[in-house]
């Protein structure tokens, strides 16, 4: 039987909804009201299995879109943007059949050297800078990041260079300080099943970059972006990392067949990390490749100026010189496949 759901704007009144429930009952639906952080979401079907009417609802004033789908994940179903959505990021825009590449240090060890990768990486063409200050490590005997400590180094990058920067997230307490010096934020790994983490993000007018768990699945993944955009916040792009397997020739398995799963099941746009993906560094290059002519909107690896000296994932990550290398390698197949490279030269001021 065909499922309706009507999805409202964010932060209707309650009543104005509950008249909407009774008006649908009267008219012979039957109906399941949920409230998911600053929506409602209205589940509709109507009798005799027959297809809901949408002008009914679509009718009125507090609802913002109609899914026809029997779909776990209604708020990212493509249904709702079937052409996918567009993500703008500090001039950065993820989807509309471009290539983003993120790229920059593991963790923000020192200012300088946060500022030195910048400069190489923008010159070399990345669109955008990744930087960890909060490091959630498996070991507490590793290095966590320089924390609020790198706010000022964060905010004279974005000021000297002009790259928006995307940095890590690991508890609510670290918000306000971040909004100062980041435009994007980024859900990591470990935190993306962390909902009172995603329900804060949900009401923040930031856009969030949400990887892959460990171990998720596809629904759980998704699930987790539902949490964000019932709060009002639909400017999510989702990240590829790859997940815990049984394999251990690789740090984990890069799963690039999820990008094409993802393209047909949901309107977000889809990035890939090939570093965190292989923890090998000499298997970022061939998995940018892949991961771009597999229809990803973007690819965001680690980049370090002496990857023997670092402090956090040093095996992974790129030199200046591999990196521009990258460059080098990607756009012949982002041309090849349509997509071309979204560069540092492309940036147009919001």
């Amino acid at each position: 039987m065909t499922e309706l759901v009507a999805i409202s704007h964010v932060d209707v009144p309650q009543s104005e909804v509950n008249t909407l429930v009774d008006e649908a009952v009267a008219a012979g639906y039957s109906v399941a009201l949920h409230r998911a952080g600053r929506r409602f979401l209205v589940f509709a079907r109507s009798a005799h299995g027959a297809v809901p009417g949408t002008e009914f609802f679509r009718a009125k004033s507090y609802i913002s879109d109609v899914v026809l789908e029997n779909s776990l994940h209604p708020l990212g179903d493509r249904v709702r943007h079937p052409q996918g959505s567009v993500v703008e990021v500090g001039g950065v825009r993820f989807g509309g059949g471009n290539t983003v590449i993120i790229a920059g240090p593991c963790s923000a060890e020192t200012p300088e050297l946060l500022l030195e990768t910048a400069a190489q990486v923008r010159e070399a063409g990345a669109s955008m800078l990744r930087v960890g200050v909060f490091k959630p490590r498996t070991s507490p005997y590793a290095f966590q990041g320089l924390g609020a400590g790198a706010f000022e180094a964060l905010r004279e990058a974005r000021s000297r260079y002009g790259l928006p920067i995307v940095s890590e997230i690991i508890s609510v307490s670290e918000l306000d300080g971040l909004l100062t010096a980041v435009d994007m934020l980024q859900v990591g790994a470990r935190n993306m099943q962390n909902y009172p983490l995603l329900s804060a993000l949900g009401t923040c007018d930031r856009p969030v970059l949400l990887k892959r768990g460990l171990a998720a699945t596809v629904d759980e993944w998704l699930s987790a972006a539902e949490y964000l955009m019932a709060g009002g916040n639909e400017r999510v792009v989702l990240c590829e990392r790859g997940i815990r397997t049984y394999e251990r020739t690789t740090r984990f398995t890069l799963d690039l067949g999820v990008v094409p799963v993802l393209k047909g099941r949901t309107h977000l746009p889809v990035i890939v990390d090939p570093s965190h993906g292989t923890g090998r560094v000499d298997l970022v290059h061939p998995m940018s490749r892949a991961a771009v002519a597999a229809g990803a909107d973007g690819v965001i690896v680690e980049v370090h100026p002496r990857p023997a000296q670092a402090l956090s994932d040093g095996f992974q990550s790129l030199d200046l010189p591999g990196f521009k290398q990258l460059m080098t390698e990607l756009e012949p197949v982002a041309q090849a496949v349509g997509r071309p490279l979204h560069t540092y030269s492309d940036l147009q001021p919001v």
